[in-house]
């Protein structure tokens, strides 16, 4: 393969491989538990990562539709972040995906507006809150 005769080549098709290798951990799942054990894992890194200064002034409850697993749903008020499974009864905006999508742009390996511009996330609602997620749940 030419790729691997020049040195830059031989950098990119390692990163592609760690990458890979990443993405293959995130997605094996433990067969007893399936995948909710992983959307439980998901959200409470989104907790952890949750940055309380981003959040000055910011009152929202933002929605996740999944399409593997549940509903859950965040709210971010008064520098205040809680994450519940479920439904809220006023979000202010709703994202649907996958949770691999999730996962991918919860840990920096996507950017949120280019999968909802690819058409990974489907919004309602209030979109320019929806843009606020990077600031307030930076890539760990």
């Amino acid at each position: 393969m030419w790729l691997l005769k020049y040195k830059p080549g031989r950098m990119l098709v390692s990163r592609l491989l760690k990458l890979r290798v990443r993405r293959y951990h995130r997605h094996t799942t433990d067969p007893e538990q399936g995948n909710m054990t992983d959307t439980s894992v998901l959200f409470s890194k989104m907790e952890q990562q949750f940055d309380a200064a981003a959040a000055a002034g910011v009152d929202a409850v933002f929605q996740f539709q999944l399409d593997d697993s549940g509903p859950w749903f965040v709210t971010v008020a008064e520098g205040c972040c809680t994450v519940t499974e479920g439904e809220s009864e006023a979000p202010t905006v709703t994202l649907s995906m996958d949770s691999g999508t999730l996962g991918e742009i919860m840990s920096g390996e996507l950017d949120g507006m280019s999968a909802f511009m690819g058409g990974r996330v489907r919004a309602d609602g209030d979109i320019m809150v929806a843009t606020q997620l990077a600031n307030l749940f930076p890539p760990a």
